[in-house]
C-alpha cells in the first residue's frame, strides 16, 4: 500500500469550520485506487511519498462547451461520431472529466439530430474519456437586444409548444437551459423545464433585478457566463448578478479568460459569489486547433490568442480549456483553492441536487475507491501567483 502525505482537498470558499483539517495522508493501493484518507496532526511527521500541500481534486466540469476539433455541437451528424468521440479523448487530457454539451440557438432539425447523435455517443463511455451529461440548451428563448453572437432568424418566444417542438422526447437528454425570464410565456417554460428534473439558467437576458427574482422565484437557479449579454451591476440598477448574489444560492457562471470578463471584475465576482462561482469555458467548434479563420455554421469565426468573435467583431467564445479559467482566475485573485472549486466541485452542484448538502471540504466520498488515474493534483507556486495541474498519476 502506498502512502501519500501532506495532501490538501479544496475546501469551500469562505468555509468557516475550524475543525477541518488542513492536510490529509492518503492510501492508494497497488491498482492506484484510494483505499482511505486520513486526516494529519498539525505538524506530524509521517512516512510516505509528501505532497508538500498539493491539493487533490476530481476533474473539472464543463457547463458550457459547444464543440471543439472543428465540430459545432448543434451541428452534428450520425457521421460526426467518430470526431466527438476523439474530442471526449481531448478533453480528458485537458482535464475534464464531464461536459454538458451546449447547443446554441438553431433551427429545430439540427437540433433534434444533434440530441440525437449526443443519445447515441452516450453509449460509448469508457475509462479516461470524458463523459457526456445532459445537453446544455442555450436558446432559443433569448431576448433578442441580447442575443450576442446567436442567429437572430432562429430566436423564439417562449412557449410550451416550441418547447416540445424542441426537445420532445428527448426530455431525458437535456441537462440545463438557458433562458430570457422576463420573456412572456418564460414562466410557463421554467416551471416545466423544472418538473422535468432540468436546471434553468438566466443567460442572454435584459432581466433587471426584479425580474431576475420573480426568475429565481420560479426555479431559476443559475447564471449564463455573467456579466456578458446580460445587465451589469450599478448602483440604481443592481440588475441580475447583484440580484443572484444577494440570493446567496444563484449558481453564477463566469469565463474566467480574462476578454469576456476583465480580470478585476472577475475577481470581484469571487468575492462576492463565494461558492456560488462556477467557471465555464465557452469553448467553440475550433478548441483545440489552431488560431486563425474557422467556420461556424454559415457564418466565420476569427481566433486570436483563443478568443472568437465574429466578423463584425461579435464576441462569440473561446477556444481555451476549462482549466485554464481557474489558472487565470488564481494568479489575478490569488485565491487556488476557490478557484479549483469553481471549476471542479461548483459544477457537481449546480446539476447533482444530492451534492448542495456538501461539506465544507471535499467529501471523503468522491475520493475513496477513485483512481488517482481519474483526479487532479494541483500545485501552488505562491513566489509568482502561479497554479498549475497534473493528471494525479
Amino acid at each position: 500500500m502506498r502512502r501519500i502525505t501532506n495532501v490538501r482537498l479544496p475546501r469551500r470558499p469562505d468555509a468557516t469550520d475550524p475543525a477541518a483539517p488542513d492536510f490529509w495522508s492518503i492510501e492508494v493501493d497497488q491498482r492506484q485506487r484510494i483505499h482511505a484518507l486520513t486526516p494529519m496532526q498539525p505538524s506530524a511527521a509521517m512516512a510516505g511519498e509528501d505532497w508538500q500541500g498539493d491539493w487533490l481534486s476530481p476533474m473539472g466540469v464543463d457547463l458550457q462547451i459547444n464543440g471543439g476539433l472543428g465540430l459545432a455541437f448543434p451541428e452534428l451528424q450520425e457521421a460526426d461520431l467518430p470526431r466527438l468521440l476523439k474530442l471526449l479523448d481531448q478533453l480528458w487530457q485537458d482535464g475534464v472529466e464531464a461536459i454538458s454539451p451546449t447547443l446554441v440557438t438553431c433551427a429545430v432539425e439540427p437540433l433534434r439530430r444533434s440530441l440525437a447523435v449526443l443519445q447515441a455517443a452516450r453509449t460509448k463511455k469508457r475509462p479516461q474519456r470524458c463523459h457526456l451529461l445532459g445537453a446544455h440548451l442555450e436558446g432559443p428563448f433569448l431576448a433578442e437586444a441580447r442575443r450576442g453572437a446567436h442567429p437572430r432568424e432562429h430566436l423564439c418566444a417562449p412557449s410550451l409548444e416550441a418547447l416540445d417542438a424542441r426537445i420532445g422526447g428527448f426530455e431525458a437528454e437535456i441537462a440545463l437551459m438557458t433562458l430570457a425570464p422576463e420573456l412572456e410565456g418564460a414562466a410557463a417554460v421554467i416551471t416545466r423545464l423544472r418538473d422535468l428534473n432540468i436546471c434553468v439558467a438566466l443567460g442572454h437576458s435584459s432581466a433587471t433585478a426584479e425580474q431576475a427574482l420573480t426568475g429565481f422565484d420560479h426555479g431559476v437557479t443559475m447564471l449564463t457566463h455573467s456579466f456578458n449579454a446580460m445587465p451589469g451591476m450599478h448602483h440604481r440598477g443592481p440588475g441580475p448578478i447583484a440580484e443572484a448574489c444577494r440570493q446567496g444560492d444563484i449558481a453564477m457562471g463566469l469565463i474566467a479568460d480574462g476578454v469576456h470578463v476583465h480580470p478585476t471584475m472577475a475577481v470581484l465576482l469571487q468575492q462576492l459569489a463565494g461558492d456560488q462561482l462556477v467557471l465555464v469555458s465557452d469553448a467553440l467548434a475550433p478548441y483545440g486547433l489552431a488560431d486563425g479563420r474557422h467556420r461556424w455554421d454559415e457564418r466565420v469565426l476569427l481566433v486570436d490568442n483563443g478568443t472568437c468573435r465574429l466578423e463584425d467583431g461579435t464576441l462569440a467564445g473561446v477556444t481555451l480549456p476549462l482549466l485554464d479559467g481557474a489558472i487565470r482566475l488564481a494568479s489575478w485573485g490569488n485565491r487556488p483553492e476557490a478557484s479549483i472549486w469553481a471549476a471542479t466541485l461548483a459544477p457537481r452542484e449546480v446539476l447533482e441536487p444530492s451534492a448542495t448538502s456538501m461539506p465544507e471540504s471535499l467529501p471523503e466520498a468522491l475520493l475513496v475507491g477513485r483512481s488517482l488515474h481519474e483526479l487532479l493534483r494541483w500545485h501552488w507556486e505562491s513566489s509568482c501567483h502561479q497554479l498549475s495541474w497534473r493528471h494525479a498519476a
